[in-house]
Parts: C-alpha cells; sequence; structure tokens
C-alpha cells in the first residue's frame, strides 16, 4: 500500500495525499480562537485557496487549492455551530437567515473583506448548513500572472492591451465565456487594468469582486427584494442607471439576463470599449445563449459586438489550469444568425493558443479609425509585447505596480 506523502507545509498548513483517495488533505495545526466565522475562520487566511465549502456536520470542510484542487480538511464543524456560522455571515449581508416568517433559507452576499459567499440551511438542504464562500485574493492577479501560469501567451496579452485600447480610437467589444470556475472573473480584472485612467469605468455586478486598480472607477451592486418587502434592484436597473452617468468603459460582472440587450444597445450607441462575462462553453453557444430568453437579445444587435472569448477550466499532464481557447470574431451575418470567424484557438499538442491566420476585421476597424496601417498595427502590438515581456523579467506582476507602468505608457504617447 502506498504511504502518505506530503505535497507542501507553509505555516500551519501540511497538505499530504492518502493511499486509494485522489483528494489530498490540507491538514491545519493550531489554536483556533473564539470568532464570527468559527473553526472555518484559519482557512480565510490562505491566499492560495480559492474556495471553502462547508456541506454540513456529516462532512469535512474542502477547500479549493489553487495547486493541488479540491482537498479534504482536518477541519469538522457540527450542524449548531455551522448554522450559527451562517447566521453570522448572512448579518454581514443584511439578510435575516432562518426559515420562518420574514426569513429567507437562501442567501448571497460578500464578506468585509470582498469574499463571495452562498449560504443554505434546512429544509433546502436537508442534510444541514452549507457555505461555499470564493474567496477575495488580498493581491490580486494580474495580466503578467497570466502569461506565467500559461493562461494566455505573451502575444495575446499584448493583442488585448491594444484591442481594449482600440489606439485611443476603436476600443473592442467583447464578452468572456466559460464554465464555472474558468477564471472569467480574473480575466476580467486583468483586463480592466487596460483601461485608460481618463476614462470613466463602470462596474455592475450581482456581488462587487472586480478588484480594479483605477483612478477613475464607479462600481454598482444589485440588491435581492428582502422580507421586509424591500424592492430588488437587478442588473439590468443598475446598468440602465450607470448609462445616464456619462460612462466611457462599462464592465458587467456576470450576464444572465435582460441586461445582456441593455449592454449590446450601449456597445451599438457609442459605448465602444464595453465588456462582460457569461456562461458558455464555445463562440457558437455564446451566441446562441444571447438571442435567446432570457437574454433574448436580436440577432442583429451582435454587430455590436466585436469579441468572443472563451476560457476553460482544463486537465493538463495532471494540474487543473485555466486557459482562453477561443477568440472568435463576430464578422457579419447568415441569414438571421451572426456569423463567427475563430482568430485564436488552443492547440493542445502545443498547449498553447495560437492565432489561426483568419484575417480579423476588428484590426481593420482600429486601424481606419486610428488611421494606421496594418503594419504600424503591429508595432503597437510589439511595442506592447516588451513592456509586458520586460514585466516579466524584472519579476514584476503586483497589480498596482502593473497597472502604473500601463498608464505611464499611456502618458507618454
Amino acid at each position: 500500500m502506498t504511504e502518505e506523502k506530503i505535497l507542501a507545509q507553509y505555516g500551519n498548513i501540511t497538505i499530504y495525499s492518502e493511499p486509494n483517495h485522489p483528494s489530498p488533505i490540507y491538514h491545519y495545526e493550531g489554536d483556533i480562537p473564539a470568532n464570527p466565522y468559527g473553526k472555518i475562520q484559519p482557512l480565510f487566511g490562505d491566499d492560495d485557496l480559492e474556495e471553502v465549502m462547508y456541506n454540513g456536520g456529516q462532512q469535512c470542510v474542502k477547500v479549493a487549492h489553487r495547486k493541488f484542487g479540491i482537498c479534504r480538511t482536518n477541519i469538522w464543524v457540527e450542524d449548531e455551530e455551522g448554522l450559527a456560522i451562517a447566521k453570522n455571515i448572512a448579518s454581514f449581508t443584511s439578510v435575516p437567515l432562518g426559515d420562518g416568517p420574514g426569513l429567507v433559507p437562501i442567501f448571497d452576499g460578500r464578506l468585509p473583506d470582498g469574499s463571495r459567499v452562498n449560504g443554505t440551511i434546512p429544509p433546502v438542504t436537508p442534510d444541514g448548513p452549507t457555505l461555499t464562500i470564493r474567496k477575495f485574493k488580498e493581491d490580486p492577479f494580474t495580466m503578467i500572472d497570466l502569461v506565467k501560469f500559461g493562461t494566455v501567451n505573451l502575444r495575446l496579452a499584448a493583442m488585448m492591451w491594444v484591442w481594449i485600447d482600440g489606439l485611443d480610437a476603436r476600443p473592442a467589444n467583447f464578452v468572456i465565456a466559460g464554465g464555472t470556475g474558468s477564471g472569467k472573473t480574473t480575466t476580467l480584472n486583468c483586463l480592466g487594468m487596460y483601461i485608460p485612467w481618463d476614462k470613466r469605468l463602470l462596474t455592475v455586478e450581482d456581488t462587487a469582486e472586480l478588484q480594479v486598480y483605477h483612478d477613475h472607477w464607479l462600481r454598482m451592486e444589485t440588491r435581492r427584494e428582502r422580507p421586509d418587502g424591500t424592492a430588488e434592484v437587478d442588473m439590468n436597473d443598475c446598468l440602465k442607471s450607470s448609462l445616464r452617468m456619462r460612462p466611457d468603459r462599462i464592465i458587467v460582472g456576470e450576464v444572465r439576463g435582460p441586461e445582456c440587450a441593455t449592454l449590446l444597445t450601449a456597445m451599438n450607441t457609442g459605448h465602444d470599449g464595453s465588456f462582460g462575462s457569461l456562461h458558455a462553453n464555445t463562440g457558437a453557444e455564446t451566441i446562441t445563449r444571447m438571442i435567446n430568453p432570457p437574454m433574448n437579445v436580436p440577432p442583429i444587435m451582435l454587430s455590436g459586438l466585436d469579441l468572443i472569448i472563451i476560457q476553460a477550466r482544463l486537465h493538463v499532464q495532471g494540474k487543473t489550469v485555466r486557459k482562453i481557447t477561443e477568440v472568435s470574431e463576430v464578422a457579419g451575418m447568415e441569414g438571421d444568425k451572426p456569423r463567427l470567424n475563430a482568430i485564436w484557438k488552443y492547440d493542445a499538442a502545443a498547449d498553447e493558443i495560437k492565432e489561426t491566420g483568419i484575417p480579423s476585421k476588428l484590426r481593420e476597424k482600429i486601424c481606419d479609425a486610428a488611421g494606421v496601417t496594418p503594419a504600424e498595427f503591429e508595432k503597437h502590438v510589439q511595442q506592447r509585447m516588451e513592456i509586458i515581456r520586460n514585466m516579466l523579467k524584472r519579476d514584476i506582476s503586483d497589480i498596482q505596480t502593473v497597472t502604473q507602468i500601463i498608464q505611464g505608457f499611456y502618458s507618454t504617447r
């Protein structure tokens, strides 16, 4: 029988594998003082954890580790204590958690540190209270990190910079699509760093997660209807309001319903450089989702969308990784449906995303608006590649320094 094998040790944490089980053990050693989060509190201090998952008192607490995937912990929380923790966390979001008049058994919200939380209690989850906490990373990832991780390569990182800047003439409109946990929000956040500081940025989210380091940024967040009758403020309400705030750029955290048509209306009426995310696995699936309920975008409006970027969570050489696997352009209409051209595709054999060689209509639009030739456009891409390469060489990846270098470039052009 295979022996236990230590995979990592840091601070109070030891991570080790066990025979006959695919999930490693995440072992915490140390005292836990009284606190609103109970026994799960120490897990919030580990920046290598993406999610903390409590499934009731019959199971140990699970975590999603950035390097080792789903791990079991040595932390067990009885239902009674779990219910108390859930109620404490719900109080941060002003939700009266409970099963009775004026109470709700399900809640979504965020913790004071920005982490996103979903919680439930019986009878919705009959096996006990649950908590799923998507942790807020204290030092957010940047595009430099995404290049290091292999999510994008150097050229695509630079190309995205040109797309978002638009050579100060015609910034791109796009959506990032992918499955749950594919890293869409992280990539949105990294791309937000490319937005010039002389542009007014508005972000709209269900639960505020974006951590853009920007000098002129206004955040909006939805509000659910409350048991006391306080009205809901949904994504579409926020987005419509944002359009009256003189935005130069709009980011919608996750598009699910009628707000998609509102966003496309904005893209078609002069708000270039807007982008958002949604759940879909391919460019074609993204289009299908957008033109059908509950989004109901008229197909002709999709002409305002330049790019669909697909991101996926893949298993490569025994590791879970996030990769941008496709970049497609909306290249016109075929009957009543948009035609997509894949200009970048992930090559699994080479484990890298590559240009397909299909001519880019977006490049043509940016060149026409900026009055530059394709050769000059390529010089702009190369110039930005050199800046990113230099940051990689100097191991600069913190959000503040990376963004300041990007903004410094804008100030000198």
